[in-house]
């Protein structure tokens, strides 16, 4: 009942792009992105989704092992949703990260990590699947020192609707009253969503945030009219004129929900480095041929 009276004196969102999210080639990884695209270029701050998988993983068959590999200027993060993976990097860290867990590398001034299937897991086969997302950090940040954290599934505050119908991991920011795990360099909320057939939610959204929902499985509508379906439109920027959105789910559905507040900075970006111009960019290249990222030797 909370949540239906909530949803009269909510000003909804309205919709500013429904995009596709078209495979594309990560070298030997076939994989899906819904931003960049030509039509979505970026949600600010959010500027790469990549949803790879789901693969059938065994010794035969393993393209998703990244050797060691440099990052500057942003936050890589990594939503897992099925399987399990190794990651490693120059700050010491080593950590197997499983299904639900969810790992946030703060790249800062740089950091070079590596992350692909743990052996076990290649070893007796299973299915992998995540979500890989880019978080751009404005410009004051962009050299802050290097940071890594990893929540394990279990210990994610989960909240939802009255009729459990509605499960929501609270990732990152707030949402209910519960705070999420990970600390965060910006303003910025990151949830994911389980919803049962018939399930339906009304999800407050910061005035000051640019939002957008990505669909991994099912098939939603959002405020009552706009279809989300896996396959089809896969991805919804809403405009930053309302305090929420309405979500109802037509099937069993899961979804990732990000807002943020946006820098409204230029962004220069090549590789593995985002950054605002491209005399950083030539800096970043630099610094990691000589070593001042740190080093990660390859296992």
């Amino acid at each position: 009942m909370e949540n239906k009276r909530k949803e009269k004196i909510m000003k909804l969102n309205t919709v500013k792009n429904i995009g596709r999210s078209e495979y594309v080639m990560m070298g030997p990884i076939q994989l899906r992105q819904p931003i960049p695209t030509q039509k979505i270029d970026m949600v600010d701050p959010f500027i790469l989704l990549h949803h790879y998988g789901p693969y059938e993983i065994d010794e035969e068959n393993n393209p998703f092992d990244l050797g060691p590999h440099p990052h500057r200027g942003f936050e890589p993060v990594t939503f897992l949703i099925q399987g399990e993976q190794l990651h490693r990097d120059s700050l010491g860290h080593e950590s197997v990260v499983r299904s639900g867990d969810v790992q946030w590398t703060t790249a800062g001034r740089g950091v070079i990590h590596a992350e692909g299937p743990t052996k076990d897991f290649v070893r007796t086969g299973g299915t992998l699947e995540g979500i890989q997302l880019w978080l751009n950090l404005p410009s004051d940040k962009k050299m802050i020192p290097a940071n890594y954290q990893h929540v394990k599934n279990k210990d994610f505050s989960i909240v939802g609707s009255e009729d459990g119908k509605v499960a929501i991991q609270v990732v990152a920011g707030a949402h209910q009253n519960v705070s999420g795990k990970i600390k965060t360099q910006t303003s910025v909320n990151a949830f994911m969503i389980d919803m049962k057939k018939g399930g339906e939610y009304a999800l407050e959204i910061d005035k000051e945030h640019q939002a957008l929902i990505y669909l991994l499985n099912g098939d939603v509508s959002i405020n009552r009219n706009s279809a989300l379906k896996t396959d089809e439109h896969q991805i919804i920027a809403f405009n930053q004129d309302g305090n929420g959105i309405q979500i109802n789910a037509n099937s069993k559905s899961k979804l990732l929900f990000l807002s943020g507040t946006p820098f409204h900075e230029e962004v220069a970006s090549w590789g593995p480095y985002v950054m605002n111009t491209q005399t950083e960019i030539m800096e970043a290249l630099r610094d990691y041929q000589q070593g001042k990222m740190g080093f990660l030797p390859i296992s």
